[in-house]
C-alpha cells in the first residue's frame, strides 16, 4: 500500500480533498478470453469454455474479433520481450503482478530501422506498448524500455560512440486512444517514459520511472496515488532531470494532473536538481513555416502531492524551441506555459514566485468528473484480480 511514511498526512489529506478532488470509479466484471504464458502455451479449460493460451502477448491481442465490446487478456508471470501494438477497442491486459509480468523492449530514437540504414525509429516509433484504441486497460505488470540509456549517458561529450538519440518510450498512447487506465502498473525507462498522446487516460496506484522529460504529451492524463521516481545521472549536473513536458493545446483545460502522489527519487539523485517540468512546444508544419506551436501551451498541475527533497527549489524550467523566424527560443514556465501546485508538502515543497499555486476557486475545478469529461474509469478491485489470475 502506498504512503506508508507519511500516513497520517495522507489520511487528513483525504479529508481536505473529498470536496474538492474526489474520485468516482466503477467496477466492471472481467471475463477471461485469452491467456499468454511463454512457458505454456495451449488449450485450457479452467475458464469454462476453452480458452487458447497464446506465447505472445501479441497474437492473443490479435485474436480479438472484430466488433467484440471487450478482451480480456490474461498475462502469466514471466518475461515478455516484444513490442505490443493494440489496435483494436476493448483489450485489456491483466498481467501476474509488477515486476512478475514483464513487458520489454530495447528501440531507441537513433537507432537505425535496420542495419546500414540512414533512417531511425525516431522518438514517436520506439514504445514497448503502443495503445491506438479506445477503452484500453492495462492492470498489474511491467513495461520498460530497456535501452541502455546509463551506459550511453557515462560517456563523455564528443565520443565517438556517444548515440544521438536516446530518447526511449516504453508506453505510448496515440492521439486515437481514448478512456485508457493503467492500475498497479509499473512504467520503467529514462528519457520519455510515457507518451501521453492523446484522448483521456486514467494512472492509479502505479509506478513511473525515468529522468529527462518522462512523462510527456499533449493528452489529458490524471494520476491519482502514483509514484513518480526520478533516477540519476552519469555525470554531475546541476539539473538531472524534468519529470513532464507538457504539449497541452490551448483549447484544452487539463493536461498532466497528479493528485494524492509522491515524487519520490532512486539513490544518488542529488537535492535540488529535478524540476516539475518545462514546456514543450513541439516543431510543427503550418502554412507559414515549420516552428514550435505557439497553440501548444502545456499544462501540468500537482494537487495534495508529497515531493522529496529532490525536487528544484525553482520548481519548473524552460525548454527550447524553433521560433517562427527560424531561431533557437526558450519557452518560459511562468509565460509560457500552464503550471500549478496546491498543496504539496514535503522537503522539496516550497511556495515562491516561480511556483504558481491554485486559488481555493480554482482547486474546485479539479473534480475527477471535471478533469475526465464525466468519464467514469472502471477499475479492477483486488478480489476480482485474484480469480482471474488463479
Amino acid at each position: 500500500m502506498k504512503f506508508e511514511l507519511v500516513k497520517g498526512v495522507f489520511i487528513s489529506l483525504v479529508i481536505l480533498i473529498t470536496t474538492g478532488c474526489a474520485s468516482t470509479h466503477e467496477q466492471a466484471d472481467f471475463t477471461v478470453n485469452a491467456r499468454v504464458s511463454n512457458t505454456n502455451p495451449g488449450n485450457m479449460v479452467a475458464d469454462g469454455p476453452e480458452v487458447v493460451t497464446y506465447s505472445t502477448i501479441q497474437a492473443a491481442v490479435d485474436a480479438a474479433p472484430q466488433g467484440a465490446a471487450d478482451w480480456t487478456v490474461v498475462i502469466a508471470p514471466g518475461h515478455y520481450h516484444e513490442r505490443v501494438v493494440i489496435e483494436r477497442a476493448g483489450i485489456k491486459l491483466v498481467g501476474g503482478g509488477q515486476g512478475n509480468t514483464r513487458i520489454t523492449f530495447d528501440r531507441y530514437a537513433g537507432q537505425p530501422v535496420e542495419p546500414g540504414s540512414d533512417e531511425t525509429w525516431g522518438t514517436f516509433r520506439t514504445a514497448v506498448v503502443e495503445v491506438l484504441a479506445t477503452d484500453v486497460g492495462l492492470f498489474d505488470l511491467t513495461i520498460e524500455n530497456t535501452y541502455d540509456y546509463p551506459a550511453d549517458d557515462k560517456l563523455p561529450k564528443g565520443h565517438p560512440d556517444k548515440i544521438r538519440g536516446t530518447q526511449a518510450v516504453a508506453l505510448k498512447i496515440a492521439e486515437s486512444a481514448d478512456r485508457t487506465v493503467l492500475q498497479r502498473v509499473e512504467l520503467l525507462g529514462y528519457q520519455d517514459t510515457l507518451y501521453v498522446q492523446g484522448g483521456r487516460t486514467y494512472v492509479t496506484d502505479s509506478d513511473i520511472r525515468g529522468h529527462v522529460d518522462f512523462i510527456f504529451g499533449n493528452g489529458n492524463a490524471l494520476f491519482e496515488s502514483v509514484d513518480i521516481v526520478s533516477r540519476p545521472r552519469a555525470h554531475p549536473m546541476t539539473f538531472t532531470g524534468y519529470l513532464t513536458a507538457p504539449s497541452t493545446l490551448l483549447d484544452n483545460d487539463y493536461g498532466l494532473t497528479f493528485i494524492n502522489c509522491r515524487l519520490l527519487r532512486e539513490l544518488d539523485v542529488p537535492d535540488d536538481s529535478v524540476q516539475l517540468g518545462r514546456p514543450w512546444h513541439p516543431t510543427t508544419n503550418f502554412a507559414d513555416g515549420r516552428y514550435a506551436n505557439p497553440f501548444a501551451v502545456g499544462k501540468s498541475t500537482f494537487i495534495n502531492t508529497f515531493m522529496d527533497a529532490h525536487i528544484a527549489n525553482v520548481g519548473w524550467g524552460s525548454m527550447g524551441g524553433t521560433a517562427k523566424d527560424g531561431n533557437r527560443k526558450q519557452f518560459d514556465p511562468i509565460n509560457d506555459a500552464r503550471f500549478s501546485e496546491y498543496g504539496s508538502y514535503g522537503p522539496g515543497a516550497l511556495i515562491n514566485d516561480a511556483r504558481p499555486q491554485l486559488s481555493e476557486n480554482e482547486l474546485a475545478d479539479y473534480k475527477q468528473r471535471s478533469i475526465l469529461a464525466g468519464w467514469q474509469p472502471s477499475l479492477l478491485p483486488p478480489s476480482r484480480y485474484q480469480a482471474l489470475v488463479k
